[in-house]
């Protein structure tokens, strides 16, 4: 009998997690009650504490979770200043309260108590309290004896807002009560709970999570607990307390530090020694790049490459280093040291030696952090914006990755591979090569565009699958221009791309942070830096060779157009329609599957050679095209290698342009419809008149014909309409279906970045794009200049309110421009200069954008600004509406207008 080969047994040592050892939110609290890593707490609405007392106690006494809870926090405790504190304090815990003053304009009630459970946290004390007529607030921070090291405090804001209070003004105090803290913590962590009654906390700050999603008081939410960490805290009901209408809530804290929730990576990364480059450059000078020449393009291209990484790997070093998640940017040598005898001195005893190394850490960790602020400025002060913003994104954490893969092993990158391959298909059987433009003679390239493109290379461009990095290219341009000037043109003269230039590295990038299918990875291709060189100078050509007419409703990768043309164009079609009586509009949103992947190479040759392309740079497209070598990394792993002739590679720089030619012929059939295009964004701006929507759907239906022709796969899933329709009695239009399948009716859509309405109002979109100037508390903590920190907000935050504001400003309603306006006023009094407001910005970006449509004839939108004879004025346009008048271009025209040089 033979017996199978038993499994070896995993020793205890190596096992995560012992035997029997449940894990969860509720198991780590229980197993550290004291040492959580956000509080837990316990929220009541007493309505009389002093009668509840005796009930509190009892359910400390006999709930462990009660008895342990770090923060108890009661509303409405109806205290006033006859009642002693020990009257109502509980064993172990320090007693925090604010009763209601004549300031509410009340005689009794309201009242707030905050109890901190002293194992926790000893160090609490009152920071800010308030107490007015709509509102009450008690403010406490908490210094506790464990906190994660991505947190310096933490603030508990106990909040009162009465039934009959209003509930604007009430907001209104609640938010500069938390400004005013986030501006004095910004590494703090901010808990605001209580009775909020009608009052939603998210209309001022977005950015804060919510996690009470059951009834407090009957059928309503009265009771509600925020945080600025969203996802901290798992809510559950508790019975009432004692004859309270309100039930108690218990919040148990569920955030995992970043130090237990991401694992150091550990990478490789190549160092260049003093001197190196400039050895390099030396040997790269003094070498007879002829003795590689060869007729084999692949062979020449190969050994060249293979010469150049032999030579970097001569000059450089490998070292393997460990990044942290939680590693603070200014952590160093010295600062560590200092640590590590704090931590010596703890464990000696010794008081005296532990309050000098307390005080040494301290002076340590101020001096690190003032070298690193003045590193940063120095980078300003010096013109080097790269090193600036990575100092300033270390800083605030802004951009941090915090997408992570569920699996890694070797199978999972074989899958990937064959999943983003799916798409491979022979050519259609019904598609015809026609012949192809008269050639215009080959494209041949000297050595001075080479060397340009090659000397602007970004450095930091990771290299692909040959291991050339772009920091050697940028650095030895000058000795590496002749031999690729001769492999380029050499590879452009027979049509050919060298297949060792072809190969591509997919990347695989999680889209969200919870993956459980291989759809949830957006694929990356990473290509030679050498072949991107040429792409860039065979797109420049192209760029250069297509007509003057192309596409002109394509508003990707063209000198003066960009997503707000495109925007306003199909607002103001759809605008302008909808001033004739009796009209409406039916705008479709279209969703191309992995658009970029169902290229089909033969047909975009067609497409190139009846646009006038020569031949020779068609032939060559086409081979760029098949036959190309892909593999999946994912973490460690690397999957085989698969040959495809399918589709584009999305990274590379030719393939958006090889799109937008790929679809140039995509164009409306009837005069009543227009498709608007972003690259693979396709939206259908339908105008609808005396309910006739005959156009409209057989445009639909050949536009899905022209799809199936050119091998493009529509999602109709993702695929949604929106309907513009403000008629008095109006019913409901029939469904639109593609391939059988109803498309979804919204009633908002992201266009282009931009949240647009069926009602045409922007507060959707206001609430999508404020964004709180959090980061920009940090950096003033870090006591940077003004000038950095104004650099920072025009960056990261103004670019994001402002974002096609031309679009959207003069429809905007003054309660959605008061919201951003008070973003702007914040971020204004941090960083302590004037900042100009947003009436402004709008104005500035209405006459520049209008300049520029001006002067450009070619422009869709040119003919829109028409001169009045006296060649002073343009003609402005006739309104019915208000939405009509407040969008761009009669808004434009009429500043315009205003100014006469413009």
């Amino acid at each position: 009998m033979v017996c199978p080969p038993s499994k070896r047994r995993r020793r205890r040592r190596e096992r995560k997690q012992k035997r029997g050892c449940r894990s969860g939110s509720d198991a780590r609290l229980r197993k550290q009650p004291h040492r959580p890593a956000l509080p837990s707490l316990f929220l009541s609405n007493a309505r009389s504490i002093t009668y509840k007392l005796d009930e509190l106690e009892l359910h400390i006494a006999t709930t462990s979770f009660a008895r342990n809870c770090s923060i108890i926090l009661i509303t409405e405790s109806w205290l006033h200043p006859l009642i002693p504190d020990a009257a109502v304090e509980l064993a172990g815990r320090t007693l925090h309260r604010h009763d209601r003053n004549s300031n509410s304009g009340k005689s009794r009630g309201g009242g707030l108590c905050v109890y901190v459970h002293n194992e926790w946290c000893f160090n609490s004390r009152i920071i800010h309290t308030h107490c007015s007529p709509d509102l009450e607030v008690l403010a406490v921070s908490c210094r506790p004896f464990y906190i994660p090291r991505e947190f310096a405090v933490v603030i508990v804001i106990a909040v009162y807002i009465p039934p009959d209070a209003d509930v604007g003004t009430a907001l209104s105090l609640l938010f500069n009560t938390i400004n005013k803290q986030q501006l004095a913590h910004p590494d703090g962590v901010f808990i605001v709970a209580g009775d909020f009654n009608k009052a939603c906390l998210k209309t001022v700050l977005p950015k804060f999570g919510q996690f009470v999603d059951f009834a407090t008081r009957g059928e309503h939410t009265l009771d509600r607990v925020y945080s600025s960490i969203r996802h901290a805290f798992r809510a559950t009901p508790l019975p009432h307390l004692a004859g309270s209408d309100h039930i108690s809530i218990s919040l148990i804290p569920t955030y995992i530090p970043l130090r237990r929730k991401t694992k150091p990576r550990t990478k490789t990364i190549k160092t260049w020694p003093e001197g190196a480059l400039s050895q390099l450059q030396e040997c790269f000078s003094s070498t007879e790049w002829d003795i590689f020449s060869s007729h084999d393009l692949q062979e020449y291209t190969d050994t060249v490459l293979s010469y150049i990484r032999n030579c970097v790997d001569n000059v450089t070093v490998n070292k393997r280093v460990r990044v942290f998640p939680n590693q603070t940017p200014w952590m160093n040598s010295e600062v560590q040291a200092l640590l590590k005898s704090r931590n010596t001195a703890f464990k000696s005893g010794d008081k005296a030696a532990y309050r000098a190394a307390r005080a040494d850490l301290s002076r340590g960790i101020r001096k690190a952090k003032a070298a690193y602020r003045r590193r940063i400025e120095d980078h300003f002060a010096d013109n080097d914006p790269r090193r600036m913003w990575q100092g300033i994104n270390h800083i605030t954490k802004h951009r941090s990755n915090n997408l992570a893969t569920s699996s890694t092993d070797a199978s999972c990158a074989e899958d990937l591979n064959s999943f983003f391959t799916r798409f491979e298909t022979s050519r259609p059987s019904d598609v015809t090569p026609s012949t192809p433009a008269p050639s215009n003679g080959t494209l041949t390239l000297v050595e001075h565009q080479v060397r340009c493109v090659l000397r602007s290379v970004n450095p930091r461009k990771a290299a692909g699958p040959d291991g050339i990095h772009g920091k050697v290219l940028r650095a030895c341009a000058d000795e590496l221009t002749g031999v690729f000037t001769k492999i380029f043109n050499l590879s452009l003269s027979l049509n050919t791309v060298p297949p060792c230039l072809k190969t591509s590295t997919i990347i695989s990038v999680a889209k969200k942070s919870a993956v459980v299918s291989p759809n949830d990875y957006r694929p990356v291709a990473l290509t030679p830096v050498v072949m991107k060189c040429l792409e860039r100078l065979v797109c420049q050509y192209i760029r250069a060779s297509l007509p003057p007419t192309f596409d002109p409703h394509q508003f990707a990768y063209r000198t003066n157009r960009s997503t707000e043309d495109a925007i306003t164009i199909a607002l103001h079609t759809a605008l302008s329609h909808l001033e004739h009586r009796g009209s409406y509009v039916r705008m479709l949103f279209l969703d191309f599957s992995s658009a970029f992947s169902h290229i089909i190479p033969e047909i975009l040759v067609q497409k190139m050679s009846h646009l006038g392309l020569s031949t020779p740079i068609c032939l060559w497209i086409k081979d760029f095209l098949t036959n190309r070598s892909q593999s999946v990394r994912l973490g460690p792993h690397q999957s085989s290698t698969i040959t495809l002739s399918t589709g584009a590679p999305q990274g590379c720089v030719l393939s958006p342009l090889l799109f937008t030619i790929y679809t140039s012929d995509c164009s409306p059939f009837h005069l009543s419809n227009t498709i608007i295009k972003f690259v693979d964004d396709t939206t259908v701006v339908g105008l609808i008149s005396k309910e006739d929507e005959t156009d409209y759907r057989d445009e639909v239906n050949r536009l899905t014909e022209w799809c199936s022709v050119n091998n493009l796969q529509l999602n109709t899933t993702k695929t949604k309409e929106i309907i513009f329709d403000f008629r008095k009695g109006r019913a409901d239009p029939a469904p639109l279906y593609i391939h059988g399948n109803c498309v979804e009716r919204v009633h908002s859509m992201r266009f282009l970045g931009v949240q647009i309405s069926e009602d045409l109002s922007w507060t959707a979109n206001t609430t999508a794009v404020v964004k709180r100037p959090s980061f920009l508390r940090v950096l003033r903590r870090n006591n940077l200049e003004e000038r950095l920190l104004v650099t920072f907000y025009r960056a990261t935050i103004e670019s994001i309110i402002t974002y096609c504001i031309t679009a959207w400003y003069a429809g905007c309603s003054a309660a959605d421009r008061k919201v951003l306006q008070r973003v702007i006023n914040t971020a204004q009094k941090i960083t302590g200069c004037s900042l100009p407001s947003l009436e402004v910005i709008a104005n500035s970006r209405y006459l520049s954008r209008a300049s520029n449509i001006i002067k450009d004839q070619s422009h869709p939108s040119n003919h829109v600004f028409q001169l009045l004879p006296s060649g002073r004025r343009y003609r402005s346009h006739k309104t019915r509406s208000n939405r009509f008048r407040d969008s761009f271009f009669p808004r434009a025209i009429s500043i315009v207008n205003k100014h006469k040089n413009i």
